[in-house]
């Protein structure tokens, strides 16, 4: 009997991205920024407040999970028009690993799709697989 070696994903060879602070991926549509408790404290730090005073000015409970709030009609509390994401050192997980969610990378067509809504998707750095796996195991519940 022989054992077969599991198939590698598509993008092997890695995928490039270069963040390019458009703000695409920050305004706009309502949804969810997830924080933990961890992060609150790291962006916390860097903002130079307590976590109780962030956490009550900026995240809100969203079911058993904790969600930074919105600006009216979308936009990320921490995005600025005028100089991007104003704690892009400190973001979350989700922000820091954009765009190598499982959704994005599932399919070749679905990544081809990022790439034609974020200008940074396919530009710049190759990220490696190890890499690109990394940031889906930071991003799965």
């Amino acid at each position: 009997m022989s054992v077969t070696q599991p198939k590698s994903p598509w993008y092997r060879d890695g995928l490039a991205f270069t963040c390019t602070q458009c703000g695409d991926c920050c305004t706009g549509t309502p949804g969810y920024v997830w924080v933990t408790l961890d992060e609150m404290r790291r962006i916390a730090e860097f903002r130079g407040e307590t976590v109780e005073a962030f956490a009550e000015r900026y995240v809100r409970l969203v079911g058993d999970r904790f969600s930074l709030i919105e600006k009216p009609g979308g936009d990320c509390v921490f995005w600025s028009r005028e100089g991007g994401c104003t704690v892009y050192p400190a973001r979350p997980d989700q922000c820091r690993t954009w765009p190598f969610w499982a959704e994005n990378v599932a399919r070749r067509k679905s990544w081809q799709q990022v790439c034609e809504v974020c200008p940074g998707a396919g530009q710049g750095r190759l990220y490696t697989l190890a890499e690109i796996q990394t940031s889906l195991a930071m991003t799965r519940p």
